[in-house]
This record gives structure tokens, sequence and C-alpha cells, in this order.
């Protein structure tokens, strides 16, 4: 009597970030997207309802770099983005703060070179404002030199301001935060009045080390 072989269950593979996100039926189609892809994530379900269910919401948590498992063998991995990635013509920006609010400075340097173009600082402020406030120094420089160079920014909450063109702070204005009021002031208007075509990047420190417009005091 043949011995009966133990067929592999079908697996269904959902790729979020990718070359193109989707659902595959396959570990060859999955890789196809993911493969030299920076920061591709993907995990694998036993049925295709489980799949579709997830591919309509957001790629679940998880450590960088770990795989991770459930009951049903999934897999979900993040591939670090490579440092070559990096544009080196660019400009990177950073603030610091001694404590939050405190004595607050931010500045903008060349991300190749380190060299500072830029800084600025004031007696108190909160990290968040030097992150949003460094980013609209960078812009506004730019479109007085005509340069067109990305910039980064280790900062979500700063380019999201910036694309709010507002910046969203819950710092207690009163007389020893006047003059920074005033230059937030002039960066939101700035934004209103003011377009520009330099792309505005998410510096990855997980893969790439600190930014290097960071002030090294961690």
């Amino acid at each position: 009597m043949p011995i009966p072989t133990m067929s592999k269950a079908k697996k269904y593979y959902v790729v979020w970030t990718g070359a193109k996100p989707g659902i595959y039926e396959s570990w060859a189609e999955c890789q196809a997207q993911i493969n030299g892809f920076p920061g591709a994530r993907y995990k694998s379900y036993e049925s295709k309802a489980e799949a579709d269910k997830a591919f309509k919401q957001t790629a679940p948590s998880f450590k960088p770099g770990a795989a991770k498992t459930s009951g049903s063998q999934s897999i979900i991995k993040r591939i670090p983005k490579a440092k070559s990635a990096i544009i080196k013509d660019s400009i990177s920006v950073d603030a610091a703060c001694s404590g939050n609010p405190g004595k607050m400075e931010y500045q903008g340097v060349w991300t190749d070179s380190k060299e500072q173009i830029f800084h600025q600082a004031f007696p108190l402020g909160t990290n968040n404002i030097g992150e949003f406030l460094a980013l609209v120094h960078a812009l506004a420089l730019c479109q007085k030199k005509g340069w067109n160079y990305p910039i980064y920014s280790d900062s979500v909450n700063a380019m999201k301001w910036i694309k709010q063109k507002k910046c969203k702070t819950t710092l207690v204005e009163n007389q020893k935060t006047e003059e920074l009021y005033e230059v937030i002031d002039r960066a939101e208007k700035w934004l209103a009045e003011n377009t520009y075509t330099n792309k505005l990047i998410k510096w990855e420190t997980e893969d790439w080390g600190e930014i290097p417009a960071d002030f090294g005091r961690k």
C-alpha cells in the first residue's frame, strides 16, 4: 500500500510595503515585490479570508529585523534600508533641547560633510518646535539660494506639521516664549505663502545611525 504524502498547506502572502502592495498566492510572487525594496513589510496567512482582512488594515507592529510567528505560522520581517540609499547631496536638520521644554537649538548641515549651514538657539522651547523650525529654515534657505536639495529629518511630527503648515505645539505662550512664538508665526506665514519642490525625507535612524545634524547629546 503506498504511503500517502502530506501536501504542503497553501499560503497567501500580504505585502503592505513593496514594489506593488497586494495579496500573492506564492512565495516567489511575494519575493518579487519585496527583494531589494527598502523597508518592505509582508506576512503570510493560511487562508484567503485572513489575508483579505489583513490587507485592509495596517501592517502589524513588530520589532525591526525580527521574525514573528503565530499559530498560523505567519512570517513578518522588516528589510533594513541600506546606507547606499542615503542621498549625499542633501541637507540634514535636527534639534536639541535641555529639558522639554528647556533651552532649545536647531541646525542644518550638509549630509555628506556634516558642515554646518545654519544654527539658531532659544532660551525656552521644545524639541518638536526646533525640528519644525529647522525644516522651515532649510526650505526658506533653499528657496532663497535656488537649491533643490532633498532635506532629511528624523522627526515624523515635524514633517507632519510642515504638511499641515502649522506648528501644533502645546508650549505656553508667555514672556519667556514671546521671541520663539514670533519665529513660529513667521515660519507658518512662510509655509502659507510659499511653495517648494525640495523632497522632505525621513532619516532612518534605526538603519543609518544618528542623523548628521544630531547634536550628540543622547
